[in-house]
């Protein structure tokens, strides 16, 4: 089975409700197939300002596989980084991190940021509708 990992804004527009997303994030997590970095963790937890949305997100949280940033990831996201930077085409660090652990584990990535991520050869993504 193929995992999803869903990038932040992916799951910011499934907390509010926001279809097609909220659909698609919904039939990944039954399916068992959705996953979401440690990264993407932080950045949820991190901008929920009032308990109740603070409990949607850790709801959404418990429900999906947690990737870490793990040393192959790391390595992959700084070999990004480096070739891109020499393009002068950088995409910020969180999008590095992401997208080595994607590729680290051959997963694709649900995510309205193509803009940064259409840079990462290699990478796969998950179709939003």
């Amino acid at each position: 089975m193929a995992v999803i990992v869903a990038d932040t804004d992916v799951l910011i527009d499934a907390l509010r409700g926001r279809d097609p997303v909220a659909r698609r994030v919904a039939e990944a997590v039954e399916a068992g197939t959705l996953a979401t970095t440690v990264l993407s963790s932080f950045e949820l937890l991190s901008g929920s300002r009032d308990p109740t949305e603070r409990e949607r997100v850790e709801d959404l949280l418990a429900a999906v596989e947690l990737l870490p940033l793990d040393p192959e990831a790391a390595a992959i996201a700084a070999g990004l980084r480096r070739d891109l930077e020499a393009r002068g085409e950088t995409i910020g660090l969180a999008d590095y991190l992401i997208a080595g652990i994607c590729l680290s584990r051959s997963a694709s990535l649900m995510t309205r940021n193509r803009g940064h991520f259409d840079r990462i050869p290699g990478l796969r993504f998950a179709l939003l509708e």
